[in-house]
């Protein structure tokens, strides 16, 4: 089920994974009184239960967990759903954030947080969803060629010319889609967050630098010798191969 017009029915699922009692019951007292219908997990085995057995929207995702890693976890959901995902930190856990955003999680809070800005979070992401499920209908029937690659919008992947299909996470998506609506301009850091619409990132993180080099990695870019994503040190990154767009 994908977010829709939900503002006078419990019609998005929210999955709440925390292991502390005290913040699951704030957490979920909170939504529960939202548009929201809730289900709650103290650990990775029931979030993997519930998540079995229920439609979820949104996964609200504590990465540290008693019997697991929330990262874990979160590689195992986008593996096989682009359902939300926002991961709960500690302050000091910024590598941790880094690789969550990296493995396809959405959106990051940080401990001790705000419950009223976490709820504008999943609200905005919710929203996100579903005009992401709107436009999907009308990306489906594009691509961008460049190269031997074709990139998919609508299915989030890249198509090498041998067939090879090769999936990328929601940061991989939004960052290649950005450098492809802007070929040969150097971008800054803060100007692809600016594009991305991520601009709840820190500015001084490396996120943009990590997944850069995870799309180079999928599109076997040389870093030292690049056809594809070249580096302008001290400025940002540009697309640099000849690009065009085809109705497939």
């Amino acid at each position: 089920m994908n977010p829709s017009n939900k503002a006078n029915s419990k019609a998005i699922t929210l999955l709440i994974v925390e292991d502390e009692l005290a913040s699951m019951e704030l957490l979920y007292s909170y939504f529960n009184q939202a548009p929201y219908e809730v289900y709650k997990a103290h650990n990775c085995s029931q979030a993997r239960e519930l998540l079995a057995q229920k439609t979820i929207d949104i996964v609200l995702l504590d990465i540290t967990l008693p019997d697991g890693d929330g990262l874990a976890l979160t590689r195992e959901i986008r593996g096989r759903s682009n359902m939300g995902i926002i991961l709960v930190t500690q302050r000091s856990d910024d590598i941790d954030r880094i690789v969550g955003l990296e493995l396809g999680a959405d959106d990051y809070v940080t401990k001790p947080y705000n419950i009223r800005e976490l709820m504008v979070r999943v609200k905005n992401l919710a929203s996100r969803l579903h005009q992401e499920t709107l436009n999907n209908s009308q990306d489906l029937a594009e691509q961008i060629n460049f190269d031997c690659w074709s990139f998919l919008p609508g299915r989030r992947l890249l198509m090498h010319v041998n067939g090879e299909e090769v999936s990328l996470t929601e940061g991989e998506y939004k960052l290649l889609a950005a450098l492809l609506a802007n070929p040969g301009m150097v971008l800054s850091r803060d100007q692809l967050m600016n594009k991305m619409q991520r601009r709840d990132w820190y500015p001084t993180d490396r996120t943009i630098d990590v997944m850069v080099a995870r799309l180079r990695k999928k599109l076997q870019d040389d870093k030292g010798s690049p056809k594809y994503i070249s580096t302008v040190h001290g400025a940002g990154y540009l697309f640099i191969a000849e690009i065009n767009s085809n109705e497939s």
